[in-house]
C-alpha cells in the first residue's frame, strides 16, 4: 500500500524529479516497480506501467491482473482489456499525470520491454527521455532501514550455510552435492537459493563457474560463491579454502587477495569514487605480480537484484553515497590450478563501510 516505505519513496522520488527538472517518470514491470510501490505484477506482451508526475501517481493495468495488483497497492489504475487494448487507457493515464504538453523531460525504466517504451513515447509529443539513473536508480542505491534490515538478515542466514556447507566437505562428493547442501539449507531456514558457484580446484579459475559433476579429492582447493533470497532480498558472499593441505602459492595468494579485500574497504567511504575503491584492490593485487589474473571489476551493488547500480569498476566516476550497499571481491585466478576470491558485500555508513556478514573471510581447512 501506499504507506511506510512506499509512501516515504514516493515522496522522495518526487523530490529528485523536482531537483533534475523531470515530469514524468515511466516504469515497467521490474524491481525500480516493486521498490516504488510493492506491486510485482505478472509480466507477458501485455502493457502494464507506473506513472508518476507531481501531480498524480497510477497504473496501466491488464484487466486481468487488476484484483491481483490490488492487494499490493491503493494507487489508481486505469485498467484495459484484451478486446479494447491498451491505447486508451494509456491516453487516459497520461492525462491524469498532466503529461500532455509537449517537449516533457519523461524518464524511462530502462529494464522494461522495448515495445512498452516506445508506445509511450509514440504517445507523447516530442518527449525528451532518459533513463532511471539519476532518479529511480540513484534512491534505489542508498538503501533504507527497512532495506538494511531485510539484507542483514539474509546475509547471516548465507553465513550458516556456508559454514555448513564447508564442515560437511567430504573426499568423493562433487560440486553439486554442495550446491544441495547449500540450497537445502535455504529451504529449511525459509529462503530460496538466488545462485550458486561451487568450483574445486581448477574449476575455481573461471570466475563464473558453472556448478557440476567434478568431485573432491584430497588437496584440492574450494571456492564458494553463493546467495539466497529472505523476505524478498539476497545474499552474496565468496569464501575460499583448501580439501587438505594447500601449496604455498596458494597461501600466498589468499594472503593477496585478503590485502586487496582490506584496502577496498578501507577505501569506500560516501564522496570517494567507485573507481577508487576498484584501484584500491587492483592496485594491491597488481603490486604482488597478479594484476593480469585479476580478471574482472572489484563489485556490484546490491538490493532487490544481486546486480545493481553502483558498480565498482575502473572506469566508474559515480560517486559512492551514505547507503549505498556493494560488493567488494577481488580475485585472483590461476588457470589449470586454482581461484580465489573473497567477497564482502558492505553498506557505506557515514564513517566508512559496513561488512553485511559475519564469516570471517580466514582460509577454510578440511
Amino acid at each position: 500500500m501506499t504507506t511506510p516505505p512506499y509512501a516515504d519513496r514516493l515522496t522522495r522520488l518526487r523530490h529528485r524529479m523536482t531537483e533534475t527538472a523531470t515530469d514524468l517518470v515511466v516504469l515497467g514491470p521490474s524491481s525500480h516497480m516493486m521498490w516504488l510501490s510493492g506491486v510485482n505484477p505478472h509480466g507477458d506482451e501485455r502493457p502494464v506501467l507506473l506513472m508518476v508526475s507531481q501531480s498524480h501517481a497510477g497504473f496501466l493495468m491488464p484487466g486481468l491482473n487488476a484484483d491481483a495488483a490490488r492487494k499490493s497497492t491503493d494507487l489508481p489504475f486505469r485498467c484495459w482489456s484484451d478486446d479494447d487494448g491498451p491505447d486508451a487507457a494509456l491516453t487516459a493515464l497520461l492525462s491524469d499525470c498532466d503529461a500532455t504538453a509537449g517537449g516533457l523531460s519523461v524518464v524511462l525504466d530502462e529494464t522494461m520491454r522495448a515495445d512498452f517504451a516506445l508506445r509511450v513515447l509514440d504517445a507523447m509529443d516530442a518527449p525528451k527521455r532518459r533513463f532511471t539513473d539519476d532518479t529511480v536508480g540513484l534512491l534505489r542505491a542508498m538503501k533504507d532501514d527497512a532495506e538494511y534490515d531485510a539484507l542483514k538478515a539474509a546475509h547471516l542466514l548465507n553465513d550458516a550455510a556456508v559454514t555448513e556447507a564447508f564442515s560437511r566437505l567430504e573426499e568423493g562428493m562433487s560440486e553439486l552435492d554442495v550446491q544441495a547442501i547449500l540450497h537445502e539449507y535455504y529451504k529449511a531456514h525459509g529462503a530460496s537459493a538466488e545462485f550458486t558457484i561451487v568450483g574445486f580446484g581448477a574449476n575455481g579459475a573461471f570466475p563464473h563457474h558453472h556448478t557440476g559433476d567434478t568431485r573432491l579429492s584430497r588437496d584440492m582447493a574450494v571456492l564458494i560463491d553463493t546467495g539466497c533470497r529472505l523476505n524478498g532480498y539476497p545474499s552474496d558472499m565468496t569464501r575460499c579454502g583448501f580439501f587438505g593441505t594447500p601449496e604455498a602459492e596458494y597461501e600466498q595468494v589468499f594472503g593477496v587477495v585478503e590485502a586487496a579485500v582490506q584496502a577496498a574497504v578501507q577505501a569506500a567511504k560516501p564522496g570517494v569514487r567507485a573507481s577508487e575503491v576498484d584501484r584500491a584492490a587492483r592496485e594491491t593485487i597488481a603490486a604482488a605480480g597478479y594484476g593480469l589474473q585479476f580478471l574482472h571489476r572489484t563489485g556490484h551493488g546490491l538490493g532487490i537484484d544481486v546486480h545493481e547500480p553502483p558498480y565498482i569498476t575502473a572506469t566508474s566516476d559515480v560517486e559512492l553515497r551514505a547507503g549505498n550497499v556493494f560488493s567488494i571481491e577481488p580475485g585472483v585466478y590461476l588457470k589449470d590450478r586454482f581461484g580465489v576470491r573473497l567477497e564482502e558485500i558492505v553498506i557505506l555508513r557515514e564513517d566508512g563501510a559496513e561488512i553485511l556478514s559475519e564469516m570471517p573471510r580466514t582460509m577454510q581447512r578440511r
